[in-house]
């Protein structure tokens, strides 16, 4: 059996485990592959020109393999990853993490109903996403929603600092970080985070993975302070000396109960009722399927 591959997913959760030698506590045998994931491009300092649409995101790169045993993404596309049968969502643990759809500090849009045919920025089939959709269509009709896929997490931090775009979706480090230059918050998206399984890892693995990150959130519950410098590892250079670490909050937070059947399908009628994904992608596994 293989070493379990344990990636950095943005957070400080796996950081922390490791710095305090949880991981090796609970008796993983692992690897921690520090190069970010694929939907998590910290190489990049500045984007000189909005891009073409990308319409590739967290769940295609979910399909085409992200090289860990245990992927976080938002619990949608956790959720129709699982359903498709690219894994199991772990079914214990779910996490929360902040986000909002942020503007300029000069920009004219001041509240939601300023959005109207706005195009937001945020990543195609993750969870700026879904979020956006979800909390805009309380203040919004849904033909006024308007997207724009500007592409993975840190591109879209590039395209709003450097004013390329009207309005994008932030979340963890980079929400952090446009709140702390300045850049207007108009709504807040929060939303859930969920864990995929490969098809071949463990159980017993995930289960030592688990008990170590619980004792990491507790950790981090205690003492945030002491943690926050690992969202510099997370952040290209250019925010290193134009933000302080110090003033972040702690960013995503796990949370250690149940993923229920009646959210599963919840979730996968709403999906459904916007039509975001192909028949070829959608999948047709139920719960007790999907879930680990």
């Amino acid at each position: 059996m293989g070493k379990f591959r344990i990636q950095s997913h943005g957070r400080l959760q796996e950081w922390v485990a490791v710095e305090k030698g949880y991981f090796s506590d609970e008796g993983l045998d692992y690897e921690f592959l520090v190069k970010p994931i694929a939907t998590w491009s910290a190489h990049v300092q500045v984007v000189d020109t909005a891009p073409p649409e990308i319409q590739q995101g967290a769940f295609e790169s979910i399909e085409s393999g992200r090289g860990c045993d245990l992927s976080a993404a938002c619990h949608w596309t956790v959720n129709m990853a699982a359903s498709a049968g690219h894994g199991q969502m772990w079914g214990s643990c779910y996490s929360v993490s902040p986000s909002a759809i942020f503007v300029a500090p000069d920009s004219l849009i001041q509240k939601p109903e300023d959005l109207a045919n706005v195009p937001v920025t945020v990543g195609y089939h993750s969870g700026s996403h879904y979020s956006t959709l979800q909390y805009l269509e309380e203040f919004l009709k849904r033909d006024e929603i308007k997207l724009n896929f500007g592409g993975l997490l840190l591109d879209r931090l590039s395209l709003l600092v450097d004013r390329k775009v009207p309005a994008a979706s932030l979340f963890c480090a980079p929400f952090y970080v446009a709140e702390q230059l300045g850049f207007r918050k108009i709504v807040d998206t929060t939303f859930m985070i969920g864990h995929l399984i490969v098809p071949d890892a463990n159980q017993s693995d995930v289960e030592c993975f688990f008990k170590a990150l619980r004792r990491s959130q507790r950790e981090i519950d205690m003492a945030p302070e002491v943690y926050k410098h690992y969202f510099l590892n997370e952040l290209p250079e250019r925010y290193h000396s134009a933000v302080d670490v110090r003033m972040f909050g702690p960013g995503e937070r796990l949370v250690f109960e149940s993923y229920p059947k009646e959210v599963f399908e919840r979730t996968r009628k709403w999906i459904d009722s916007w039509n975001l994904f192909s028949p070829e992608q959608a999948g047709s596994r139920e719960y007790e399927t999907s879930i680990l």
